[in-house]
């Protein structure tokens, strides 16, 4: 598989570059960790954060990584506060062009707040693997489907 080519946000050439993030005090990653195996498997370059990160460390640390694409895995109901944090954080850092893809337990009614946030892509418990690799390459550009 090739996955050379240049990433949207960054222009550098490589593989995609994507931060995978557990906001807030949830303690369960083992979805996080299986989709970032996922992102990796399909040939991405994925930094993984650990729990219990703040959206302005996830800010901070997307800047420092030159990042294609932030994944957030947010179990805790806290989504939309957390999504709020982290645009006001990547806005004040210049990097608000980095897409942002969130994954747990998101109410149907949340959606559009969080677009309107700037989320890309939004996927609930049972999102099959595949799906959400597919929609992350197609985020970031530079990878096969």
């Amino acid at each position: 598989m090739s996955t050379a080519g240049a990433g949207p946000v960054s222009g550098r050439v490589g593989p995609p570059r994507v931060l995978m993030a557990k906001p807030g005090l949830d303690g369960h990653e083992r979805g996080a960790k299986v989709v970032a195996r996922g992102l990796r498997d399909a040939g991405m370059e994925v930094i993984y954060t650990g729990i219990r990160q703040t959206p302005e460390s996830i800010a901070a640390a997307a800047l420092q990584e030159d990042l294609d694409a932030i994944c957030l895995s947010i179990l805790s109901g806290a989504h939309l506060s957390i999504c709020r944090r982290l645009a006001d954080a990547m806005a004040e850092m210049g990097i608000e062009d980095i897409p942002v893809v969130v994954g747990g337990i998101i109410p149907e009614d949340d959606t559009e707040e969080l677009r309107r946030l700037g989320v890309r892509a939004i996927f609930g418990p049972g999102s099959n693997l595949d799906d959400i690799v597919a929609a992350v390459q197609e985020i970031v550009g530079g990878a096969d489907a």
